[in-house]
């Protein structure tokens, strides 16, 4: 069969009496591969290179490894992963679009040169679905929805002009516009196909929906069988242009479930269990798939929750195999019903559907009882902390006097004496240490799930009728993930409870859970501010990084719709919902949670009566068109995107002002200065926050010179499409810890040539004129979270070329070695103070090319001036001179990074072979 695999591979199979091609991976079963036993991702990936096999950049070898898998694993080798199309959102799509644009323009200029002209348009289908624009200023009351669309399209109307003229300028590009729904319901109920149909040398031919995504929460769709993950922009864009994704052959974890959830467990539990689970396991980097009996108990709303956690988790992706319950949400969300026979004929025929008496091999497993998880919250800084409900009152207790870490704040028992007293609403209120200031019913992972969402309108129905209400500092909101969840609730009769509470619709996009929550009341934000309160928000989100949700809470917890509901009622993370009454009800009776806490008879008899599947055709028939105010926006298609330097929200990036090979990567790489040490768990939001632009930052500076008036800073995440902008917000969330600061939390460094501490905009800006080059140094998880390209491309345009790290997320490694930023990581059991590293020394590294090729640091013991305002010691007794060698691990993962790393950058390595300046082939 060697020599003429795809050939072989293609074949037919017939479905109402219409002819259809496919490639079969069964066919390599005559080699002696044991397909049947392959894990359904991995026969995914295999259909895949089977189908694009062009013996370039996919080899038979990619083949062999794939369906070799449970060997090949062992052997690190290498595979590719082209997927059928890309999805973005606004805030990590608007830069992949002005790189595109850039690119253009340089091809352009180039072309006036040599007279080659190249166009740049995406080569597979590319949707972009405006969600994560739209801010939470309005809220609890009628008009919210409205005044927060007319806000967003004020501040973003340039951005919103550059993706219309995107969408008509280039092939292959779909925008769906704002005001439609949060991108991963929208593709979970509209865009993906499952499997994908196209003419193909006269056949008709199927394959698998594939897709990879600008957004670390594109695993969602793997709730509906579909095989995808969220990647950075950069990757992102090199994927449309036609290059592979390169991966080393996967692991992948079998999660056995089994059971049943009980009374008073939800999805969102279950989700927050699974990440705590995978976690501990430890899953970085590798893919997750569920099996077992417990899925027959799981609706599809119910794992796309847990499939959208993966990020959480540390999972490239959480798999469910496509089965009947996939095949009726199809019919459920609109899907014809031809359509739906058609995807479940091509899927069980090429053997990619879930099989009871099939258990594939798997790397290792786990075993999960659905009936032994509980009611739950994460917080109150990462997603895996899960804390049981009964416990939540005495767990943030400890957390408040637990020494500083993921969970603790290192503060006295005196804290709880803290309060502020307030005039709100005509009435007076005590502001205290964990009262709850932010109650949202938010993102893409609980919003998609009826269950969920019906059972907090029922929670709230029952508590308006016994006369409870929201203290008045509790900002509410309830952002839909689509319009579908509007129609449902309305249909049920429960959106007037909801509102009565204070949780009226504020935007059917990606609010709080992305940091766009908006301000709170003035008199909350000056209490926190001057009695430096320790609040708390509970949000029924996925992440709840330092930071992130609002710049001065800092303690937020993850729950589901139901539970934000109890807590905006309680006003205080400090109650036990089991021992202590919520309120008093008109009669003065005391009101327990139990008494308002719907059962899942209650809410599924709602889901029958109130969930139609007319709803989905009719929202979704309109999805392309938006409103007046996007159809106004005036726009013309053009070859070219015409920058204006005047601008501040879209300007053309620097990345292919240098397209020069470097010959010797080793050479850029000597006597680097650390720009920041940090510790565990440094997150894409502390290196690249989304959030509002404070007052008093390099960013905000740029701004104020540019004559835009503070209210209109907008966020980090609006101006991604500026690098001036975001090159002065990395490293810039308020809550990092660079331990080179001398104990100053935020953005700040030493500069070493002066003592000063500085912003670490500023002090690299120094560095750059000197012509130094920067090392970051970070303990375990560095880049852990959304999947942020800003995150390195802001390192990089601050002069850092290598980042050292005990441990990496997968797509920021990823990220840095695109962007040109080699990163290496200690050995096991090393870190920067088991070496006795201060972050004072100069560093140079040695390296050759090769994959998995020992690398070595030289640490040099530096002259450094210390702060005249600081008696900190550097904990070394060293003298400037005093030197140190030891070996790291240098992650370039493939063969294929090494030609990144070695262009300067994937972006720079296309433009020049599109340029055909040449490239140098993989070594």
């Amino acid at each position: 069969m060697s020599g003429n695999l795809k050939e072989k591979a293609l074949r037919t199979f017939t479905h109402e009496g219409k002819s259809y091609a496919y490639y079969s991976i069964y066919s390599l079963k005559e080699l002696g591969f044991p397909i049947e036993k392959l894990p359904i991702t991995i026969r995914i990936l295999l259909e895949g290179a089977l189908r694009q096999l062009d013996n370039n950049r996919i080899t038979e070898e990619h083949i062999y490894n794939l369906a070799g898998w449970m060997k090949e694993q062992k052997e690190a080798a290498e595979v590719p992963f082209k997927p059928s199309r890309v999805l973005l959102q606004d805030f990590t799509g608007v830069p992949v679009l002005v790189d595109l644009a850039s690119m253009g323009l340089a091809l352009k200029e180039e072309g006036k040169r040599s007279g080659k002209v190249s166009d740049i348009h995406p080569e597979i289908p590319v949707e972009l679905v405006i969600d994560h624009s739209v801010q939470v200023d309005s809220y609890g009351k009628a008009s919210s929805l409205s005044e927060n669309m007319a806000l967003e399209y004020e501040r973003n109307k340039e951005r919103y002009e550059f993706l219309k003229w995107a969408q008509k300028s280039f092939k292959n590009l779909r925008v769906v516009p704002p005001g439609m729904g949060i991108i991963h319901q929208v593709n979970l109920e509209y865009l993906a196909s499952v499997v994908t149909e196209k003419a193909e040398d006269g056949n008709t031919l199927l394959f698998p929906d594939t897709l990879v995504g600008t957004d670390s929460h594109t695993t969602m769709i793997n709730g509906l069988g579909v095989l995808g993950w969220g990647v950075g922009g950069i990757e992102a864009e090199a994927i449309m242009l036609g290059e592979p994704s390169y991966m080393m052959l996967p692991e992948v974890v079998g999660v056995k479930l089994t059971g049943e959830l009980k009374e008073g467990a939800a999805a969102t539990d279950l989700a927050l269990t699974v990440t705590a689970t995978l976690r501990k396991l430890g899953v970085v980097g590798q893919f997750v798939e569920f099996f077992g009996d417990g899925l027959d108990s799981l609706t599809l709303a119910d794992r796309a929750t847990i499939a959208n956690m993966a990020p959480e988790y540390g999972a490239t992706c959480g798999y469910f195999p496509f089965d009947e319950e996939t095949y009726r949400y199809l019919l459920l969300t609109g899907r014809p019903r031809e359509e739906a026979d058609r995807i479940k004929a091509y899927l069980t025929e090429n053997g990619l559907v879930r099989r009871a008496e099939e258990e594939p091999e798997y790397t290792k497993m786990v075993t999960l009882d659905l009936g032994t998880v509980t009611a739950s919250l994460s917080g109150p800084k990462r997603p895996q902390d899960i804390v049981p409900l009964q416990e939540v009152k005495e767990y943030f207790k400890e957390c408040v006097t637990r020494e500083t870490g993921n969970n603790g704040y290192g503060l006295s028992g005196e804290e709880f004496d803290k309060k502020a007293k307030l005039s709100l609403k005509e009435s007076e209120v005590d502001l205290k240490t964990g009262d709850i200031v932010l109650a949202a019913i938010t993102s893409c992972t609980n919003t998609s799930n009826p269950y969920v969402m019906l059972g907090a309108g029922l929670m709230a129905k029952k508590a308006v009728e016994l006369g409870l209400s929201v203290p008045p500092y509790v900002k509410t909101s309830l952002a839909p993930g689509s319009k579908i969840v509007s129609d449902y609730l309305d249909k049920a009769g429960l959106t007037p409870y909801l509102e009565q509470l204070g949780f009226h619709t504020v935007g059917y996009g990606c609010t709080t859970c992305i940091g766009n929550s908006g301000k709170l009341l003035p008199e909350i934000e000056k209490a926190i501010a001057e009695e430096n309160l320790l609040t708390v928000s509970v949000l029924s989100g996925n992440r709840n990084f330092e930071g992130r949700i609002h710049p001065l809470i800092k303690a937020n917890f993850l729950a589901s719709p139901m539970l934000v509901i109890a807590y905006a009622l309680a006003g205080t993370i400090l109650i036990d919902f089991e021992k202590e009454w919520i309120a008093k009800d008109r009669d003065g009776k005391k009101i327990f949670l139990k008494n308002i806490w719907p059962s899942s008879k209650e809410i599924q008899l709602l889901i029958k009566t109130a969930l139609k599947e007319e709803m989905f055709r009719n929202r979704y028939e309109e999805v392309w068109l938006g409103n007046d105010k996007w159809q106004e926006l005036k726009t013309e298609k053009a070859d070219t995107f015409a920058f204006h330097e005047e601008s501040t929200y879209i300007r053309n990036p620097p990345y292919f002002d240098s397209l020069i090979p470097k010959e010797n990567p080793e050479n850029s790489l000597k006597e680097l200065k650390v720009l920041a040490k940090f510790g565990d768990s440094v997150t894409t939001d502390h290196i690249s926050p989304a959030g509002n632009i404070g007052r008093n930052t390099p960013a905000a500076g740029y701004l104020l010179e540019k004559g835009i008036a503070v209210k209109d800073f907008n966020t980090y995440g609006s101006r991604r499409g500026n690098h001036e902008v975001m090159m002065r917000g990395t490293f810039a969330n308020i809550r990092i810890k660079n331990q080179l600061a001398e104990g100053r939390e935020g953005g700040f460094t030493r500069y070493f040539k002066t003592g000063e501490i500085l912003s670490i905009y500023d002090a690299a800006l120094l560095y750059k004129k000197e012509e130094t080059g920067l090392l970051v140094i970070a303990g375990k998880d560095y880049g852990m979270g959304s999947s942020r390209d800003w995150a390195a491309k802001g390192t990089a345009l601050l002069g850092v070329k290598a980042v050292l790290a005990e441990s990496y997320e997968r797509i920021h490694r990823s990220n840095l070695v695109m962007m040109g930023v080699l990163p290496f990581e200690f050995m096991e059991g090393d870190s920067a103070d088991s070496l006795g590293l201060t972050g004072e020394e100069i560093f140079t590294f040695h390296f050759e090319e090769g994959k998995n090729v020992p690398a070595f640091v030289t640490a040099v013991k530096g002259e450094s001036k210390k702060p005249s305002n600081t008696n900190v010691s550097s904990g070394t007794t060293s003298q400037p001179g005093d030197s140190i060698t030891f070996q790291v691990k240098l992650r370039i993962d493939s063969l294929a990074e090494w030609d990144y790393y070695r262009n300067g950058g994937i972006l720079p390595m296309i433009a020049r072979n599109r340029m055909v300046v040449g490239r140098k082939p993989l070594t």
